[in-house]
C-alpha cells in the first residue's frame, strides 16, 4: 500500500474527539424532532457537513420549522459546552501527533466545525504545534462532501492533495477527501460502527492501527 508521507490531515469531530455522539443526541432531541417539518433523517446524511449547510440540506429535503438564524444559534449554543466540557480526546492522539511530527510530516486539522470550536479543542487538549488549522467556514466554497476544503488545505501546505493522508469518520468527510484526490483513511468508532466506509482507501479502528498504516513508530 503506497501511503503518502508528506502530511496527515485530521478531521476533528469523531476522529480526534468523541463529539459525534453528542451531536447525534442533539440531532435526535432537537434538530430532527423540532427543526424540520417532516421526515426521519439519518445521522449520516448530515454528519461531517458544516452546520450552516446542514440547515440548507434539511430545508431542501425535509422542510424546516425554524429560521436559519434560530437553527445556527442553537448549534453555536450547544457547541460551547460540548467542546469545552463534554468531549474527550480519542485514546492515543497525543502520542500519534508526536510520532507524526518526529517523522517530519506536516500535521493539520481540517474540519467542518467553526474555527472557534476547533480552537476550544486545540487549547483544551494541547494539540499544538500544528502546521495548519482550516475550518470550512474560512473558504468561499461549499463544504464536505465537496472536495474544496481538502484542496485548500493541501494548497496552504504547499502540497497536492495526492501527497496528503486524510483521516475521516463520516461518509460526507470521506467523500470530500476521496474527491480531492487524497489518500483517505476511514476512522471507525462506536458512533459510525454501522456505516459503510468502504470508499476510503483503508479503514482503521484505533490510533495504534493508524500508526501502523502510516508506518511510523
Amino acid at each position: 500500500m503506497d501511503v503518502p508521507d508528506d502530511a496527515v490531515l485530521f478531521d476533528m469531530d469523531g476522529v480526534l474527539v468523541d463529539s459525534e455522539t453528542y451531536w447525534h443526541r442533539f440531532e435526535d432531541e432537537w434538530v430532527f424532532a423540532e427543526a424540520i417539518e417532516s421526515g426521519d433523517p439519518a445521522h449520516e446524511e448530515v454528519t461531517g457537513m458544516p452546520y450552516y449547510e446542514i440547515y440548507d440540506y434539511l430545508d431542501e429535503t425535509y422542510g424546516t420549522a425554524v429560521s436559519k438564524d434560530t437553527f445556527t444559534a442553537k448549534y453555536e449554543e450547544r457547541a460551547e459546552s460540548l467542546y469545552g466540557e463534554q468531549v474527550v480526546l480519542t485514546d492515543g492522539v497525543p502520542a500519534l501527533f508526536d510520532a507524526i511530527r518526529d517523522d517530519g510530516r506536516k500535521l493539520a486539522i481540517v474540519s467542518s466545525a467553526r474555527r472557534a470550536w476547533i480552537e476550544i479543542v486545540r487549547e483544551r487538549f494541547a494539540l499544538d504545534p500544528l502546521d495548519l488549522v482550516l475550518s470550512a467556514e474560512e473558504i468561499d466554497e461549499p463544504g464536505k462532501p465537496e472536495p474544496y476544503v481538502y484542496e485548500h488545505a493541501a494548497a496552504e501546505l504547499g502540497l497536492d492533495p495526492a501527497d496528503c493522508v486524510v483521516v475521516e469518520d463520516s461518509i460526507n468527510g470521506i467523500n470530500s477527501a476521496v474527491r480531492s484526490g487524497a489518500f483517505t483513511i476511514g476512522f471507525r468508532s462506536t458512533h459510525n460502527a454501522e456505516l459503510d466506509l468502504s470508499r476510503a482507501d483503508v479503514v482503521v479502528e484505533s490510533c495504534a492501527e493508524l500508526r501502523r498504516v502510516l508506518e511510523i513508530d
